[in-house]
């Protein structure tokens, strides 16, 4: 019996944020959503969950109906519910110090100051969970990092970005099924 993956999608809720940088996590987990033919519903969690079969495996994709530095309760009541250890869940979130369109992935590890990670690291009680981190590049200038989160993709980035969401969603199918080393050395390449 293959166990199933969780796979959370951060961002914060509602029209407002949905083009943020910050919600990166959320537009790739859409696209697994499609990819999938699943839809979206609420979940006693505190989630809209996704289920179905992604790349042959047994997923519920999560996005958690919380603010981005609350996750961590939704993300571990869907974990406690399904009664999965942390090593079964992927983490998907934007990353201030990786290049724009650029995916990394790990295990564990620090928050390296992402309240969303913080916050599931604190719920979870463990670091030990895979995160799958989308590259949003460094804000201009002094801007402050909060504000450029917050702030939509630049007109040239929105060009850039179905095909930096694609491969996204891609590490994430090669993390689940060939596991992470392989994912690292496919993707751990800085987009063309």
């Amino acid at each position: 019996m293959d166990e199933r993956w969780i796979i959370a999608g951060l961002g914060n809720p509602g029209p407002a944020y949905a083009g943020t940088r910050h919600n990166a996590g959320q537009m790739v987990l859409a696209l697994l959503a499609e990819r999938m033919g699943a839809r979206f519903r609420a979940h006693r969690t505190r989630n809209d969950i996704a289920e179905g079969r992604l790349a042959g495996q047994t997923v519920t994709l999560a996005r958690p109906q919380s603010y981005m530095n609350l996750s961590g309760g939704p993300v571990a009541a869907l974990a406690a519910f399904y009664k999965l250890p942390a090593q079964r869940i992927v983490a998907l979130h934007d990353e201030l110090d990786i290049p724009f369109g650029a995916v990394r992935l790990k295990l564990g590890g620090g928050d390296n100051g992402h309240n969303g990670l913080r916050s599931i690291t604190a719920s979870l009680g463990t670091r030990d969970y895979y995160r799958v981190r989308f590259g949003i590049g460094r804000p201009p200038g002094r801007m402050d990092p909060a504000a450029f989160v917050l702030r939509d993709f630049s007109p040239a980035e929105c060009k850039e970005l179905p095909l930096a969401v694609d491969r996204c969603a891609d590490a994430v199918q090669t993390l689940i099924t060939k596991g992470l080393a392989e994912a690292q050395n496919t993707y751990h390449t800085d987009p063309a």
